[in-house]
């Protein structure tokens, strides 16, 4: 059937959706929806440029052993993301200009605000990535984006988090230590990853077809965290500009052509930062009591790897993937100075299960020997030594963090993730006894 576009668009879709038939029915395992096509109209929009978008996330976890707190329980947290994508240049003709709208609410409980971690210090990392920046409703992205000089120079502009573009990793393991951009995780102070957006700027040139380098300027607004602060869009309270250059490779290998993506980047923030040893005066700030010292800015670099490098019997949609990410944060004013990560995916291992995915994560964590020198220091001064006492500053060092999980795809709109967690040393206290947790992720399209 053939609907002028001369005709109403509300008329269009009315005479579209009587006249459509054989369309997939909603919570089909071959729906790309879990809601279906709606009689076909779905995908008669998406053609027009209108796609609309309804994500789940669920992860529950339960201590099996050690931590911090041995009493054994389970905690379940969400995330619903719904949103808009418009493809401008097919509703009004602009050309190469999209449009993005997403809003996003998150609920639940952390295990490891005090199960894992000794809740002084907290778990450097999450057993649940999807917890955290305040359980409420937010506006995460509200952005325009324009490509000029035939798609050489891209241009977006609006309300977005800093890991849609810089730092990117996917989000697929429940262990945060392997969720989404590493110093996100590691600088949250600075860098507000999803479901947080600020006013933000970002250039990107593509030099080749594996080769670009990208800009950004991110508002850098403490306020934004807040519970109250969702939709927020003034920019009081604004400390500084967060500024991340970056370099991304995206070449491919061998007679398969397998996919790769090379990233080396740099950030610098103009906010002043606490410096996490000295006072004012360049002393131990633990011994003087005075006020830590200021800095004019925050800085730090990164490196991440994604790799596939086999295929399974020559399928190049199934094979393994290896990915690892390194970063180095500056000494004077990171609580977190180093960070690396190591693991491998595996999809379509099984013939019988050719869309399931087999993955392993390993990464370490180190707190800054300066925060571990504050903190015997304080613990010196205020005469505590006993780890047991309320008032004790335990001493930090290096968390490991490891998963194995086995998603099993379901339908085409739902995964299932179950996953067993290691965690060593959670927060980096070595008085805190390892953990094992054993957890599950829903993430479902609808």
């Amino acid at each position: 059937m053939v609907i002028s576009r001369h005709v109403p668009f509300g008329l269009g879709l009315l005479a579209f959706f009587a006249s459509t038939v054989n369309a997939d029915d909603a919570f089909s395992s071959n729906s790309r929806w879990g809601l279906g096509d709606w009689g076909g109209g779905r995908t008669w929009l998406l053609e027009r440029g209108y796609d609309f978008m309804l994500y789940y996330v669920g992860e529950v976890a339960s201590n099996l052993h050690g931590g911090y707190n041995k009493d054994k329980t389970a905690r379940y947290t969400s995330q619903w993301a719904i949103g808009t994508h418009l493809d401008l240049q097919k509703i009004l003709g602009w050309e190469a200009a999209e449009l993005q709208f997403t809003i996003t609410e998150r609920s639940g409980n952390n295990l490891s605000n005090d199960r894992i971690g000794d809740p002084r210090t907290g778990q450097l990392s999450s057993v649940q990535e999807v917890w955290g920046r305040g359980q409420t409703w937010r506006l995460t992205q509200m952005w325009y984006k324009q490509k000029f000089f035939d798609s050489a120079l891209d241009v977006k502009v609006g309300r977005f988090g800093e890991e849609n573009d810089f730092n990117s990793f996917p989000c697929n393991f429940q262990s945060l230590a392997f969720c989404a951009a590493p110093v996100g995780n590691l600088a949250g102070d600075i860098w507000y990853s999803w479901p947080v957006s600020q006013w933000a700027l970002r250039l990107r040139y593509n030099i080749d077809s594996q080769w670009y380098v990208q800009i950004g300027a991110f508002e850098q607004n403490p306020s934004l965290l807040e519970t109250g602060n969702g939709f927020k869009l003034n920019t009081s309270g604004i400390r500084g500009v967060l500024l991340p250059l970056e370099v991304v490779w995206q070449p491919s290998f061998g007679a398969h052509q397998l996919p790769g993506v090379y990233r080396l980047g740099y950030y610098y923030s103009t906010a002043k930062a606490n410096d996490v040893y000295e006072d004012v005066n360049g002393q131990p700030q633990a011994l003087t009591g005075k006020a830590f010292k200021s800095h004019s800015n925050k800085h730090g670099w990164w490196l991440g790897v994604q790799q596939q490098v086999s295929t399974h019997n020559g399928d190049t949609s199934r094979g393994l993937s290896l990915f690892a990410n390194f970063t180095i944060h500056d000494q004077a004013t990171s609580r977190i100075d180093k960070f690396q990560q190591f693991g491998m995916v595996y999809k379509g291992l099984f013939d019988a299960r050719p869309k399931d995915e087999l993955g392993l994560g390993l990464a370490r964590l180190h707190i800054n020997d300066d925060v571990g020198k504050y903190q015997r220091q304080i613990n010196k001064v205020n005469g505590l030594d006993d780890y047991d006492n309320p008032l004790y500053q335990p001493v930090q060092h290096t968390e490991y963090n490891m998963e194995l999980h086995y998603g099993v795809h379901v339908t085409n709109w739902l995964t299932v993730r179950p996953n067993l967690q290691y965690v060593r040393h959670p927060g980096g206290v070595d008085e805190v006894d390892d953990a094992l947790i054993v957890g599950l992720k829903l993430q479902s399209n609808f």
